[in-house]
């Protein structure tokens, strides 16, 4: 089994999108695209298949082409971290094998679910980790979201973590996310070696003032966002402040209006892809949402808006 990076992650690890064509086919074209941009973004690190990359509506079939594709065209430039949840102990297990033998440098895991009824004890959730951990060897992060409906409090993330050596990493998007991330960070100690937040870095000058490490974002702004994260780092809140200060009325665009139509809407404006279709049964973006969102970043100009052009 492989060890812990004696380097923790940390810092921006965005979400990448899945393009399509539009008629909703996949785009392998776009999606080489779309990560070149992402490390031209100056990011840390890439998550792939995660649910702002509509992991929901690719079949197993395109997963494992994405996978083999990421991981191939990004040939180590930035650390990629593959997404692996699924209800199903044996899939999952399967998915975070794959991943590992093709390079992949971590996981993502969201607790097991399967709609409002359905839920698992402690230790069923406990070994499900626990077998993801042993197919792959990877250091793993739990994302604790409303999505899962599954309710993981701070001694329940814990207990995985001390059963589950390869769990030191969460992913915090709940309500009160800065909160629970101060629990966590207090309680937790060694445990806990990346504490992250997401939701777009919705909240991200409270998280990291209660001690998050890294931020998963999307696609859209991670340029934008990595000097609060670097002044916050540095000790000089002010700078941070003001920098999220500059960048927040995108954020909650974003957040609050598109969701996961975001980032494609802006690649689509600035050359990095074809289309910003999402598949069905999901909407596709109002046109006048689009011309808010784009109308907020060309005054901001992050990267993905000229980076094809």
């Amino acid at each position: 089994m492989a060890n812990l990076a004696s380097t923790p992650f940390a810092g921006l690890f965005p979400v990448a999108p899945t393009p399509f064509m539009e008629n909703g086919d996949l785009d392998l074209d776009g999606m080489r695209r779309v990560l070149d941009c992402m490390v031209d973004q100056g990011v840390d690190g890439i998550c792939i298949l995660a649910n702002y990359s509509e992991q929901f509506l690719v079949s197993d079939e395109e997963r494992e082409t994405l996978t083999k594709l990421s991981l191939e065209h990004v040939a180590g430039r930035v650390p990629v971290m593959v997404t692996c949840s699924h209800f199903a102990t044996a899939i999952a297990a399967d998915r975070a094998r794959r991943a590992a033998e093709q390079g992949a440098a971590m996981l993502m895991l969201m607790p097991p679910y399967h709609g409002v009824g359905m839920r698992i004890d402690e230790t069923s959730m406990i070994e499900h980790f626990g077998r993801v951990a042993d197919a792959s060897g990877l250091p793993i992060m739990i994302q604790d979201a409303p999505l899962s409906g599954v309710t993981l409090s701070v001694p329940a993330l814990l207990k995985i973590a001390e059963a589950v050596p390869l769990v030191r990493y969460f992913k915090i998007e709940v309500p009160q996310t800065a909160a629970k991330l101060r629990a966590l960070i207090a309680a937790g100690g060694d445990l806990v070696a990346g504490p992250f937040d997401g939701e777009e870095a919705i909240t991200l000058m409270a998280d990291l003032d209660a001690g998050a490490t890294g931020t998963m974002s999307s696609a859209l702004l991670p340029d934008l966002i990595r000097p609060v994260v670097e002044h916050h780092k540095a000790g000089d809140r002010k700078a941070a402040a003001k920098a999220y200060e500059r960048i927040l009325p995108l954020i909650n665009y974003e957040n609050r209006q598109c969701g996961l139509r975001a980032a494609k809407t802006a690649m689509a404006a600035g050359g990095v892809i074809r289309s910003d279709v999402v598949r069905h049964p999901l909407d596709q973006i109002h046109p006048d949402t689009k011309a808010g969102l784009l109308e907020l970043a060309r005054e901001l100009d992050p990267l993905v808006m000229h980076w094809g052009k």
